[in-house]
């Protein structure tokens, strides 16, 4: 059997959006008499959920951490969000945990929604172990649910449990390896009883089959099937704990958290079956010896206590008062929802925040290791985004500082400065996640800040070669104002760039003035006969005059910009709009609808092929106007149960012409108008 720590053990409550692991973790907090009366997320009471933008949606929007005891082992309880948009948070806290319970309800088509968190922990082989809640109906479909998530797990998922039944509700539980029997009682422990002879036979077959499972694994136990002996109820335990500490197997439990429902039997499960520190350190290739050594999985920019560094640390002691990576903290809290208290010292194994490690981020190591992040989850790409303003300009700096510390905390956010429209945009997940991001500026920075659609960085080109002549002349007192000169306009290749270049002779322009004819060009370039930055041209400066006295360096960039404005719309402008190269990742199932929603868009579908290493996934590639990508992530999860994705690249400038174009164009007009 494997060993069991004395040392804290960390388990993960993750799951899809709604499947009830605030709900759970109330349980789980009650149950152990950490808490004694459960909250709930309508009141805004539970301990997870604590954020004002969770409370205010009913979701989590950030991971919660909870610690309770029980019968004599300490736990830290992590509470994930479910939402696809915040998932990098649930991502980033699997990372230092021993286990992690999969919460699902128990509804075989919304199995699909589990298969991109069951997939990272098949990756990184995590221990975890799935919980079917709002298990109370005697209709739920247990064995269909169980049918439905094998199709996403590369493990096998084991049925520990069967469900006693009466009057159209689940009453009680069969344990498959003791066989025996429990009844549920509201707000009391299960209550064991006689194994119904109802149950019986149906018992007698799912045992069987979860030794087949496990004998798969395990061959003394096999010799022992094949052999007719039945094999001794500890023997079961042992195979079970050593197979779930080496991610081989998936238990299955179900329950209620509303109803307090199988909460002790998950408990009892955790208790015994889950490894402990030790198991986790081997598996992430941590030594047991050296000094203190921790893991940072979240930061967090509270409003009155400044930066904290949630850790969990893996080895020896970690002492209020002394340094860590060079800097004093300023404390060490343990943590309960929003709540926290001092600690004088954090042991291996313990989940506590560190205050103001300024030079510290998520992922890093603290302690004798230095910072490496070597197998840390990548931050996730970027796939919705709103252009952001301070309400009141002078607030632009702080703005600045404020954005700098959400994407500290959500790697998974990213601000940009865009070189083409000059907009600061926030990228993110989803628009409940910038949306999200947005309030925290409001309630934690007090910043009003307003987020609107990007521009689309068009650009514009020209079709015909013109040849136009600029003159700038004008006299006051003194010395006047001279440059003449003659150019040739003509297109390049799509992507070649602009190229400026003169074929003067005889010095009919001197050679100093030459540069300021490029430099005035190139000036007119940022804003073409369209409104939109010119791109792919050739300009050649072919001849032109001078004046001994009135010429001079802005005079002549002055003439290349008056040839320009003259010659550009007689060169046929037209419209170039940025194409994507874009991957849409989803279950097959819905590879159809993914194709439909590409085409809609104006999307040109390259073809799809499977998924690398993701069974019963395609990923489907296009050519897509990025025009038609601001929302495109909202309405692919809308149709595929929140689980659909995308990845992008630039790819190149296309021609838009007709009435998309006009529109574009006026559009413009209408903006520059009004600046």
């Amino acid at each position: 059997m494997t060993s069991r720590s004395d040392s804290p053990r960390v388990a993960a409550l993750v799951g899809p959006f709604a499947s009830g692991k605030t709900s759970l973790l109330e349980s789980l907090l009650l149950a152990t008499g950490t808490i004694h009366r459960k909250g709930t997320i309508a009141d805004g009471n539970s301990v997870g959920d604590s954020a004002p933008e969770a409370r205010q949606r009913g979701m989590s929007t950030e991971v919660s951490v909870a610690s309770a005891l029980y019968l004599g082992d300490r736990w830290t309880f992590l509470d994930c969000p479910g939402s696809i948009e915040f998932q990098q948070d649930t991502y980033n806290a699997l990372m230092v945990v021993d286990v992690a319970v999969v919460v699902v309800e128990p509804e075989p088509s919304r199995a699909v929604m589990v298969g991109p968190i069951l997939k990272f922990l098949d990756l990184h082989k995590i221990p975890h172990l799935i919980f079917i809640n709002k298990a109370e109906s005697g209709q739920t479909r247990l064995r269909e649910t169980l049918e439905a998530l094998q199709l996403f797990s590369e493990r096998p998922l084991l049925l520990r449990e069967l469900p006693i039944r009466a009057n159209d509700q689940i009453v009680g539980f069969v344990d498959l390896v003791s066989e025996r029997a429990w009844r549920y009682r509201e707000g009391e422990r299960s209550e064991l009883i006689k194994l119904p002879e109802s149950a019986l036979s149906e018992e007698q077959v799912a045992r069987q089959d979860m030794l087949e499972h496990l004998a798969d694994l395990d061959d003394h136990l096999l010799e022992e099937l094949l052999s007719d002996i039945t094999p001794p109820t500890t023997e079961v335990y042992d195979t079970l704990s050593r197979d779930l500490a080496q991610d081989l197997i998936v238990p299955v439990f179900f329950g209620s958290a509303t109803h307090d429902h199988g909460i002790s039997r998950l408990l009892k499960s955790l208790r015994h079956d889950i490894p402990g520190l030790e198991n986790t350190r081997d598996r992430l290739g941590i030594q047991d010896q050296g000094g203190p050594l921790a893991r940072v999985f979240k930061t967090v920019h509270a409003a009155h206590t400044g930066k904290l560094s949630y850790a969990r640390v893996w080895r020896g002691d970690f002492v209020e008062g002394n340094h860590v990576n060079g800097t004093r903290p300023s404390g060490l809290l343990s943590l309960l929802g929003a709540g926290s208290s001092k600690l004088h010292k954090a042991e291996a194994g313990d989940v506590v925040a560190f205050g103001r490690l300024e030079s510290v981020n998520t992922g890093d190591l603290l302690g004798d290791g230095g910072s490496g992040r070597d197998g840390w989850p990548a931050a996730m790409p970027p796939l919705f985004s709103l252009a952001v303003e301070a309400e009141k300009k002078q607030d632009d700096v702080k703005l600045t500082g404020a954005l700098a510390k959400l994407t500290e905390e959500d790697p998974s956010l990213t601000i940009e400065q865009s070189h083409d429209t000059g907009e600061l945009v926030l990228w993110g997940q989803g628009e409940i996640h910038l949306q999200v991001a947005l309030e925290k500026l409001k309630h934690r920075f007090n910043l009003a800040v307003k987020g609107h659609r990007p521009q689309v960085p068009y650009k514009e080109t020209i079709r015909k070669t013109v040849s136009e002549h600029g003159r700038h002349k004008r006299q006051s007192g003194g010395h006047g104002q001279f440059g003449d000169i003659y150019i040739d306009i003509e297109p390049r290749a799509r992507g070649a760039g602009f190229v400026f270049a003169d074929t003067v002779v005889g010095g009919v322009v001197p050679r100093q003035y030459i540069p300021s004819v490029g430099e005035g060009v190139e000036e007119y370039l940022k804003r073409g006969p369209l409104g939109f930055p010119v791109v792919d041209i050739k300009v050649t400066l072919t001849s032109g005059s001078y004046h001994a006295v009135d010429s001079s360096d802005q005079a002549f960039k002055t003439a290349a910009r008056i040839a320009m404005t003259d010659g550009m719309p007689k060169c046929d402008p037209v419209l170039l709009e940025p194409i994507l190269s874009v991957e849409i990742a989803v279950p097959n199932d819905y590879t159809p609808k993914a194709q439909r929603i590409l085409s809609g868009r104006r999307g040109q579908i390259l073809g799809f092929q499977a998924k690398d290493g993701w069974k019963g996934w395609d990923v489907v590639a296009a050519y897509l106007p990025q025009a038609e990508m601001s929302d495109l992530i909202v309405e692919l999860r809308s149709l595929t149960m929140g689980v659909g994705t995308f990845s992008w690249r630039f790819d190149h400038l296309q021609e838009v012409v007709g009435r998309g174009a006009d529109k574009v164009v006026e559009e413009r007009r209408t903006a520059l108008a009004a600046q």
